[in-house]
């Protein structure tokens, strides 16, 4: 059987891991699915697990992150495909109360009443510590964490220990004990596209991009939806 060795972020997991099953059944490609950040620091990272080992194949993370990849050589080039969007969201534990996020004033006492405030230590959580609290004149005046993953960050709220988690839509649905208020306004907004691409280390090409044309085909346009996401193709 062929084979083939995935990582992928947390952004388009949940579309992911619904259609992977198709795709192995229609190709009879076995697929090994590894786990890792789009940007940041340390062993979790996507960035830190592809300069340690040689065996994978395709990576699926950020645009952002996977730009970083490319700067150090490590992608095929054209391989890159542009998968799906999300928006950056905030959820609350579930059952709580849920507060106001509609606009930049509801936002920012939002924010500066939380007890404290996670997100993941990737292209979100960077985006929303250096940019989104400075925007909003709280950086030194909000209680925040960041956490490796989106997963941290929701297990956080959930459990109770923080009252308000941003992220990635699609990090925030479906998750237990989460209820997730919408999306951030517009105008500190970040939407992310979720990119896949080809390593340059890879020993099944072909196989790859199969996989690539697979997750950009309407067939799984269902799953990308269904996530909180939209599909590239359709997202102007």
């Amino acid at each position: 059987m062929d084979e083939l060795n995935v990582i992928i972020s947390g952004g388009f997991s949940l579309a992911y891991h619904n259609v992977l099953p198709d795709f192995e059944r229609a190709t009879g490609i076995d697929v090994t699915t590894l786990s890792g950040a789009s940007q940041g620091i340390g062993p979790k990272t996507i960035k830190y697990q592809l300069e340690h080992r040689t065996d994978i194949d395709v990576v699926i993370l950020s645009k952002e992150g996977l730009e970083e990849l490319a700067a150090k050589g490590i992608i095929v080039d054209g391989s890159e495909a542009g998968l799906a969007t999300t928006p950056l969201g905030a959820a609350v534990r579930l059952g709580s109360l849920k507060p106001d996020i509609s606009d930049i004033d509801a936002l920012k006492q939002t924010l500066l009443a939380a007890r404290l405030v996670v997100m993941p230590g990737s292209t979100s959580g960077l985006f929303v510590k250096d940019e989104l609290f400075p925007k909003l004149a709280i950086a030194d005046k909000v209680s925040f964490k960041v956490v490796p993953r989106g997963t941290d960050s929701t297990a956080m709220l959930a459990g109770g220990e923080a009252d308000l988690a941003i992220g990635p839509m699609s990090e925030l649905v479906y998750q237990p004990g989460v209820d997730v208020l919408g999306p951030l306004p517009e105008s500190v907004q970040l939407v992310q596209v979720f990119t896949a691409a080809i390593v340059n280390t890879s020993r099944h090409m072909d196989q790859a991009r199969q996989l690539i044309a697979f997750l950009t085909s309407d067939l799984a346009e269902a799953a990308i939806k269904k996530s909180g996401m939209e599909s590239v193709k359709h997202h102007r």
